[in-house]
Protein backbone atom coordinates (compact mmCIF):
# COMPACT_ATOMS: atom_id res chain seq x y z
CA UNK A 1 0.00 0.00 0.00
CA UNK A 2 1.38 3.26 -0.78
CA UNK A 3 1.79 6.50 0.92
CA UNK A 4 -0.44 9.21 0.30
CA UNK A 5 -0.29 12.79 0.57
CA UNK A 6 -3.98 13.87 1.30
CA UNK A 7 -5.29 16.67 -1.53
CA UNK A 8 -8.85 17.80 -3.38
CA UNK A 9 -10.29 15.55 -6.39
CA UNK A 10 -10.54 18.32 -9.19
CA UNK A 11 -13.57 18.89 -11.02
CA UNK A 12 -14.59 21.07 -13.78
CA UNK A 13 -17.27 22.43 -11.90
CA UNK A 14 -15.88 24.05 -8.86
CA UNK A 15 -17.59 22.52 -5.32
CA UNK A 16 -18.81 24.89 -2.04
CA UNK A 17 -17.22 22.86 0.84
CA UNK A 18 -16.99 24.17 4.48
CA UNK A 19 -13.51 22.99 6.08
CA UNK A 20 -13.00 23.54 10.18
CA UNK A 21 -9.08 24.29 10.34
CA UNK A 22 -7.29 24.02 13.83
CA UNK A 23 -6.93 27.21 15.27
CA UNK A 24 -2.94 26.69 14.87
CA UNK A 25 -3.58 25.83 11.16
CA UNK A 26 -5.11 28.64 10.80
CA UNK A 27 -2.43 30.92 12.07
CA UNK A 28 -0.12 29.21 10.08
CA UNK A 29 -2.10 29.73 6.97
CA UNK A 30 -2.58 33.58 7.33
CA UNK A 31 1.42 33.63 8.55
CA UNK A 32 2.05 32.34 5.28
CA UNK A 33 -0.23 34.73 3.43
CA UNK A 34 1.97 37.46 5.13
CA UNK A 35 5.57 35.29 4.10
CA UNK A 36 3.88 35.24 0.37
CA UNK A 37 2.73 39.23 0.15
CA UNK A 38 6.46 39.89 1.29
CA UNK A 39 7.99 37.75 -0.99
CA UNK A 40 6.18 38.49 -4.11
CA UNK A 41 4.80 42.01 -3.05
CA UNK A 42 1.32 41.23 -3.48
CA UNK A 43 -0.54 41.11 -0.67
CA UNK A 44 -3.23 38.21 0.00
CA UNK A 45 -6.18 39.19 1.37
CA UNK A 46 -7.58 35.93 2.16
CA UNK A 47 -5.34 34.18 3.19
CA UNK A 48 -8.19 31.33 2.42
CA UNK A 49 -7.97 30.78 -0.77
CA UNK A 50 -4.33 29.36 -0.51
CA UNK A 51 -5.91 26.44 0.52
CA UNK A 52 -6.84 25.18 -3.44
CA UNK A 53 -3.10 26.03 -4.92
CA UNK A 54 -1.87 24.00 -1.83
CA UNK A 55 -3.64 21.51 -2.00
CA UNK A 56 -2.96 21.23 -5.95
CA UNK A 57 0.71 21.56 -5.34
CA UNK A 58 0.32 18.63 -2.85
CA UNK A 59 -1.27 16.43 -5.05
CA UNK A 60 1.14 17.12 -7.68
CA UNK A 61 4.19 16.14 -6.00
CA UNK A 62 3.13 13.20 -4.31
CA UNK A 63 4.46 10.31 -5.75
CA UNK A 64 3.29 7.65 -3.71
CA UNK A 65 -0.33 9.17 -5.21
CA UNK A 66 1.06 9.64 -8.70
CA UNK A 67 2.26 5.69 -8.74
CA UNK A 68 -0.95 4.38 -7.28
CA UNK A 69 -3.21 6.26 -10.03
CA UNK A 70 -0.95 4.76 -12.75
CA UNK A 71 -1.29 1.83 -11.55
CA UNK A 72 -5.01 2.40 -11.25
CA UNK A 73 -5.55 3.87 -14.79
CA UNK A 74 -3.50 0.93 -16.19
CA UNK A 75 -5.63 -1.94 -14.33
CA UNK A 76 -8.67 -0.37 -15.57
CA UNK A 77 -7.65 -0.02 -19.19
CA UNK A 78 -6.41 -4.04 -19.13
CA UNK A 79 -9.80 -4.54 -17.80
Amino acid sequence: MSKLKLGPIVDEKPVRTTVELPAALHRDLVAYADVLARETGQPVREPMKLIVPMLERFIATDRGFAKARRSRQSATRGA
